[in-house]
């Protein structure tokens, strides 16, 4: 089974990606300073989020058919935080939306088996 997050990549084209600077490397975080844009005085967002229609510039390939994160290891909390729906046994409102957003049906259970 191929995971269904690397067909996806819709939670990456639809949400801004925003958190404390303190999580980049610059901080002694793990998420590289330099993939982010400042935002107030304590919080930055991923390249590409904070935008009108957001694509983070760490996306790789088309949303529905081949995408993936190119700095997964590195992600920053709001994006382990987004849980793709039904991975845990549990609905995830967000991963819907984006989906829905992008064309694709939500997920169902039946895609984790």
């Amino acid at each position: 089974m191929t995971h269904p997050c690397l067909r996806c990549g819709a939670c990456c084209a639809t949400y801004r990606v925003a958190f404390h600077w303190l999580e980049t490397d610059a901080a002694g975080g793990i998420t590289p300073a330099a993939l982010t844009e400042h935002l107030d005085p304590h919080r930055v967002a991923m390249h590409g989020t904070n935008a009108y229609e957001p694509r983070c510039k760490s996306l790789v390939g088309e949303v529905g058919v081949a995408a993936h994160c190119g700095v997964y290891e590195v992600r920053p909390s709001p994006c382990h935080d987004l849980k793709p729906a039904w991975e845990d046994g549990t609905p995830s409102p967000q991963c819907d939306k984006a989906r829905l957003r992008h064309g694709m049906q939500p997920l169902s259970p039946a895609d984790f088996l």
